[in-house]
């Protein structure tokens, strides 16, 4: 979930004078070593217990170092599966958000299908609306418990159908086992009128190795003559802020190899790093340099981002980190405010002797001007709610709620902002992942 913009390699554990040691292999001795890397790294160390119950579950353990503030950190054990952070995302490849509408029904509706998943090979579509999950019809009721039962399956029993004119209808049953989704490619359009061309990315992550895909949906961007540009990042959590880094060097005009892009502030041991745009996208080690890709840049002065509250990491660092450089119109609902980044610290002895693996928060980012702190989120200029009409239109469709929006504030001047559904209560969404799993 922590976007990785570097690798560690812990080769032996710190022995510090007043702490015990531990027999190796015992749980006490991998909690020992816990502490040594989160004493050194954590962004929030100082704020760590003096003296911990060593004696606890490794999970446990760590749980008990974080701080109050923290709410992205986590560990897994890469020999043991169930201490991974479950959602209905990477178990099943899709999403659904819960609504109760104003007069009262419940309503599930599925909003993303991810490409090469379980879900899309059993047939569920953007726009769908589920009636059952495991025989069970939803309800305002019972839909905690049935959502929380999620990750304790690896098959999932759906009834689903289409919405029509207020009503669901062409109901039937759809069985989605658990399974891998394979990488996401991005979707790009060119929208044009009266002459003008609008094009559309749609970003679902930020892989390492991406520069290749985005180099050359830009230079086609660019060869089409496009003079406006919407980057849809409303699910995208975020990924590697080198991709990230190497997205921005495409847009905006007025920008160098040496152009300042990010600040990293971490705690007394890590201090604070500046990195340009070339240095950044280079701890890719396997991404195309600044210069190749800034070939294709569009040389815009403004971009428009949709968001939502899944928008977050490294998507959040292009909204805020493009913002010295051009006018960034966000569209769409709040981010999720993870206004931080880390790297992933495990031990690569040989042999091997700790098997678990820490994703910390390590720093706070900023942009060139010092802006950052959207802990809370990162807040549209135009607020519009994907559900304002149902049923949801397939990304990438210039009549999606969002999309459209956009494409009249881009051709029209004006955005209009009406929804029956706006008002609906959310009582679920799905792409809030489980994170506490394996207690």
């Amino acid at each position: 979930m922590l976007f990785i913009i570097a690798a560690f390699i812990v080769s032996c554990i710190n022995r510090d004078q007043d702490l015990p040691e531990f027999p190796e292999g015992s749980t006490e001795y991998v909690n020992r070593w816990v502490q040594d890397s989160m004493r050194r790294y954590y962004y929030w160390a100082d704020q760590m217990p003096a003296k911990p119950d060593y004696h606890l579950p490794v999970k446990d353990f760590f749980k008990s170092l974080l701080s109050s503030q923290d709410r992205f950190s986590f560990i897994v054990n890469t020999e043991d599966s169930s201490t991974y952070p479950r959602s209905v995302r990477n178990m099943y490849g899709f999403d659904f958000t819960v609504l109760q509408l104003p007069n009262g029904e419940v309503a599930t509706i599925i909003k993303l299908v991810l490409k090469s998943s379980p879900a899309l090979n059993a047939g569920l579509e953007r726009g769908m609306m589920i009636t059952k999950i495991n025989g069970q019809t939803i309800t305002a009721a019972n839909v905690a418990q049935l959502t929380s039962s999620i990750p304790d399956h690896t098959v999932l029993e759906l009834t689903v159908g289409n919405w029509v004119n207020g009503s669901i209808v062409n109901e039937k049953n759809i069985t989605v086992y658990y399974g891998f989704s394979f990488e996401q490619p991005i979707m790009s359009k060119i929208f044009e009128k009266n002459g003008k061309k609008t094009g559309y990315l749609y970003i679902y992550d930020f892989p390492d190795g991406m520069t290749p895909a985005l180099n050359q949906k830009f230079a086609e961007l660019k060869s089409a003559g496009v003079q406006e540009l919407i980057l849809d990042l409303r699910y995208n959590y975020g990924g590697s802020v080198s991709s990230a880094a190497a997205l921005c060097s495409l847009i905006p005009s007025g920008i160098s190899a040496n152009s300042p892009f990010i600040i990293y502030k971490g705690n007394k041991n890590g201090g604070e790093v500046k990195r340009t745009f070339s240095q950044q996208i280079a701890y890719d080690s396997g991404a195309l340099d600044f210069n190749t890709l800034h070939a294709n840049a569009l040389g815009l002065n403004k971009v428009y981002i949709i968001t939502s509250n899944s928008t977050a990491s490294a998507s959040e660092i292009v909204i805020n980190n493009l913002k010295p450089y051009m006018q960034v119109i966000q569209v769409g609902e709040t981010t999720l405010g993870k206004d931080m980044a880390g790297f992933v610290i495990d031990d690569k002895r040989k042999p091997r002797k700790i098997s678990w693996q820490i994703h910390p928060v390590i720093y706070k980012v900023f942009n060139v001007n010092g802006e950052g702190g959207y802990h809370h989120g990162i807040i549209p200029e135009t607020v519009v709610s994907e559900y304002a009409t149902l049923p949801l239109l397939p990304l990438g469709d210039p009549d999606e709620t969002i999309i459209s929006s956009v494409l009249n504030k881009i051709y029209l001047k004006s955005v209009t902002q009406q929804s029956p559904v706006k008002k609906s209560e959310i009582l679920f969404q799905s792409d809030l992942p489980f994170t506490e799993v394996g207690k």
